[in-house]
């Protein structure tokens, strides 16, 4: 009964992002009709729901498109691109464009070489799934708070890793040194992307962890991300 159910799961999930799409296409399509209906002119407050209503749907075709490509890296439909870049390198583009939290004076600052790590993969899918860690480790922060993403180079085992440490600033060892757990991937305003950024990282050789708890509610487990990709010799 278990291989039936994950046989029939590529199918399931593949109908679900069908039958959630075409909904959303039409609504979307309405809301854009009515923006630039001419007959009646709409009213501020008219016109203002009808935004909200178009970001919000905006964003629920998002989550379907995030839906599928999880469907798809699971179901082996779909391959990650493999070009040579620098993932190092790649983490600094990443972490200049992302300003979550900055409102609560939540600053993110990158520390480590900005080169030196290349690897053969998919910089634009990376790219996306390093956003979204970054972006759910700054939701955490009340403010003001400094979060450091620490690059390193691990050669002592082979295959030789990138490492990034992302924690609060006086963290970033312990984060590093505590026994691995589990990265909670069930955090509100994200959509899907971080399941789907767990997948990308795997799908390089490479994974993603959290410190285990020390204590119940530990703000470190939560607070905290340590991302590995192998790199290429």
């Amino acid at each position: 009964m278990a291989d039936r159910r994950i046989d029939h799961y590529p199918s399931l999930m593949s109908l679900a992002v069908h039958e959630f799409r075409t909904p959303a296409s039409v609504v979307g399509g309405y809301l854009r009709m009515l923006e630039r209906d001419t007959t009646q002119p709409l009213t501020e407050r008219q016109r203002k729901m009808i935004e909200e209503a178009g970001k919000s749907c905006a964003r629920l075709v998002g989550i379907i498109a995030e839906l599928s490509d999880i469907a798809k890296l699971d179901a082996g439909s779909i391959a990650l691109a493999r070009h040579p870049f620098d993932v190092f390198t790649l983490l600094g583009d990443v972490a200049a464009h992302v300003h979550e939290a900055e409102d609560r004076e939540v600053k993110l600052v990158m520390r480590g070489p900005g080169d030196g790590a290349p690897i053969q993969g998919d910089a634009t899918r990376l790219k996306h799934a390093f956003d979204a860690v970054f972006r759910a480790i700054l939701r955490e922060k009340a403010g003001p708070a400094t979060v450091v993403a620490e690059r390193r180079l691990e050669t002592r085992e082979a295959p030789a890793a990138a490492v990034v440490i992302i924690a609060d600033e006086s963290s970033v060892q312990t984060a590093y040194e505590t026994a691995a757990g589990v990265f909670d991937e069930r955090r509100g305003g994200l959509g899907l992307a971080l399941p789907l950024a767990r997948r990308v990282f795997e799908g390089h050789g490479g994974r993603i962890w959290s410190p285990a708890p020390r204590q119940d509610d530990d703000p470190l487990t939560r607070g905290s991300a340590i991302i590995s990709l192998p790199v290429t010799e």
